[in-house]
């Protein structure tokens, strides 16, 4: 019997995307017990569960805001094959034991393209991460305070003794480059 996609799932979709609290706690509520007995029943911890999990939504969560994703399936369904597909490799990377009804592949839904992706971003936030480390100073509190702090660059001329803004501005620039810099040549490397 094929599984329909509701109204209220679709709200719920679209409530995640825009990070809406009541969304995530309904979907968490929802979803939660089920994946926590998949990896419970299957070699793991509730801790295990939780980040699991919490990477299943992640991933859900990121292709809710892509603006693109359709979901042909239930949310439960989806974080059910999302979670199973982590926790599998979890197991193979710990070489645990992974019983035979785990492996049963009937309803699964496919989503090795979303872990993919998901590895894949995840892999370049970790190395953008590094390359902001390696930045050194002023350049990684400069780009720390614009971008993560949200401080205009009036406010950064002032806290790091620019004369004006658009030497703030200027500086940010070189600092940029900087980190591009890094972060491709480390890039690169981990390509090749």
């Amino acid at each position: 019997m094929k599984e329909t996609i509701h109204d209220s799932e679709l709200l719920l979709l679209k409530g995640l995307a825009k990070s809406d609290k009541k969304s995530v706690e309904e979907i968490y509520k929802q979803n939660y017990n089920l994946i926590q007995a998949l990896i419970v029943n299957n070699s793991g911890t509730t801790d295990d569960a939780k980040d699991i999990f919490q990477e299943a939504m992640v991933v859900l969560y990121e292709k809710a805001r892509s603006g693109n994703f359709e979901l042909n399936c239930q949310i439960r369904t989806y974080l059910y094959s999302v979670s199973k597909r982590l926790w599998l490799k979890r197991l193979q990377q710990n070489s645990r034991f992974v019983s035979s009804e785990f492996e049963n592949e009937e309803n699964t839904v496919y989503v090795d393209e979303d872990l993919t992706d998901h590895d894949q971003k995840d892999n370049e936030y970790k190395m953008m991460h590094e390359a902001i480390g390696s930045l050194g100073e002023p350049c990684k509190s400069l780009l720390t305070a614009f971008y993560f702090n949200k401080k205009n660059m009036q406010e950064i001329a002032e806290s790091f003794g620019y004369t004006n803004a658009d030497n703030a501005k200027t500086q940010k620039y070189k600092c940029l480059m900087r980190l591009k810099k890094i972060f491709f040549t480390h890039y690169n490397k981990q390509e090749s």
